[in-house]
């Protein structure tokens, strides 16, 4: 697998973050990442269109929430759990809490 670029641990700032948490269907992404690492970015029931979806994984790439490798033609997703919660104690886990609690499909796995 070829790793994406990510901004390194030291670049991240809690407004990029902060950011890319914003947006529920961003949420959603990242709770299911979380219970589902190494997950392919293709998700069908969240109704949004494909182009949107890939706009909102490039933000959360970018920000440097989650991890993207290329596997073969697909694109396999973690989010950085190590690395979030180092830079930001305590926000990762404040945050997976409540979009557990709030999301739709039910608590983390």
């Amino acid at each position: 697998m070829r790793p994406l670029p990510e901004p390194a641990l030291e670049s991240l700032t809690l407004a990029s973050v902060l950011y890319a948490l914003g947006d529920p269907v961003r949420l959603e992404l990242v709770r299911r990442t979380y219970a589902d690492p190494g997950r392919t970015c293709a998700v069908e029931d969240l109704g949004v269109p494909k182009s949107t979806l890939t706009s909102h994984w490039r933000i959360l790439r970018e920000a440097g929430v989650v991890r993207m490798a290329v596997d073969g033609r697909y694109r396999r997703i973690w989010l950085r759990t190590d690395e979030l919660r180092e830079r930001f104690p305590e926000l990762l886990d404040v945050i997976l809490r409540l979009c557990a609690e709030d999301s739709p499909h039910g608590a983390l796995t």
